[in-house]
């Protein structure tokens, strides 16, 4: 869904793998050889050395966890694997989802690539914001040393599904209100790493 969620997780182990980037603007994900790479047409595709491909940015990360489980970004226990699946389930469906419908349906960049439907890319604006208050309220609810990280005591990669949520929702112009003051500074806390600009 995000390939910046692929890049921030390996800068996160120190792992350095082949990049070929892949230019939608020019049709080259819609082309026959990147869809037998993946048939949704979409980034990121890991490609193995025997030609296996894994498309989906946790199912990569995942893979990548099993060859290289340090430092851990899933968990270390089954309580903390299961924390960290909340929240990464959370990020995505609750915050995630809608910004990917915002830009889909109100940003210039998909004017006749897909049906813009201006009033579901509004609604999903609603949405978000509303969630954006709804996850700045149960940050505010922790100690405040519990405020770092969504899932656990480090960063993870619930952390990181967020994280690349909200800077595409930066693209498209939806901002964490001024008010939400925990949510911005978890936001900041975590843009602020090296990895950020992976």
């Amino acid at each position: 869904m995000n390939p910046r969620r692929v890049r921030i997780f390996l800068a996160e182990k120190g792992i350095e793998i082949p990049v070929r980037m892949v230019d939608m603007t020019k049709g080259e994900n819609s082309t026959q050889e990147f869809l037998a790479k993946n048939a949704m047409g979409k980034m990121p595709v890991l490609e193995l050395d025997g030609g296996t491909c894994i498309s989906e940015s946790v199912a990569i990360c995942r893979y990548i966890e099993s060859l290289h489980p340090e430092p851990n970004m899933f968990g270390a226990d089954p309580l903390e694997t299961a924390n960290i699946e909340m929240w990464t389930r959370r990020a995505e469906i609750n915050i995630a989802i809608p910004i990917l419908q915002v830009f889909e349906h109100l940003h210039p960049f998909w004017e006749g690539r897909v049906k813009q439907v201006k009033e579901c890319g509004e609604l999903a604006r609603e949405k978000v914001l509303e969630r954006f208050a709804w996850l700045d309220g149960i940050l505010g609810d922790r100690k405040p040393e519990d405020r770092h990280f969504l899932a656990a005591e480090r960063y993870t990669v619930a952390d990181i599904t967020l994280q690349s949520a909200l800077i595409v929702a930066k693209a498209c112009d939806v901002r964490i209100p001024e008010e939400q003051t925990h949510l911005t500074q978890w936001f900041a806390s975590v843009t602020a790493r090296p990895t950020a600009r992976a």
